[in-house]
């Protein structure tokens, strides 16, 4: 069976987007009673409308699904997935969805977005972001003052 591409993955729903109560133990883990597993496309959707000159961290979309399906949170592990198809599929479907704006919770770039790091970089450097290198063995980039340039709801509209 040949492998799936990321459009077919972000296409697959899945019967997402689904609503879980929480055990115990993922209760004390996520500090949250309910939690949502989104779709994919809803992921995609919000990285999509990222203004330029914006970032957004994967907090932050788990925060609006959250608030979207009126839930206490989002499932960090799909979440974090989701991004990384999306990033992948906007490449493969030639879409100017701009991934490369999604940086991880603290402003970290992904290492698993396409041509992970270089090619965020220079995309984000393209748009003024100053990009910064932390660690000699293990290195990892992150963009400066990131917070600063956070989106908020409003301009996602």
């Amino acid at each position: 069976m040949a492998k799936k591409t990321y459009i077919e993955k972000l296409k697959n729903d899945k019967n997402l987007p689904k609503i879980v109560k929480l055990d115990e133990k993922a209760r004390q883990k996520l500090h949250a009673e309910t939690m949502v597993v989104p779709k994919s496309m809803d992921v995609y959707n919000i990285m999509k409308a990222v203004p330029k000159g914006k970032l957004i961290t994967t907090d932050i979309i788990r925060k609006i699904l959250a608030e979207k399906y009126n839930v206490d949170t989002t499932c960090p592990l799909t979440t974090g997935i989701f991004v990384n198809i999306s990033a992948n599929a906007a490449v493969e479907l030639h879409d100017d969805m701009p991934y490369w704006r999604t940086l991880k919770t603290n402003g970290e770039l992904n290492p698993k977005y396409p041509n992970a790091p270089e090619e965020q970089m220079a995309l984000l450097e393209s748009e003024g972001f100053e990009i910064i290198m932390k660690g000699i063995k293990n290195k990892r980039y992150f963009v400066k003052d990131y917070d600063k340039y956070l989106v908020t709801e409003s301009e996602l509209l």
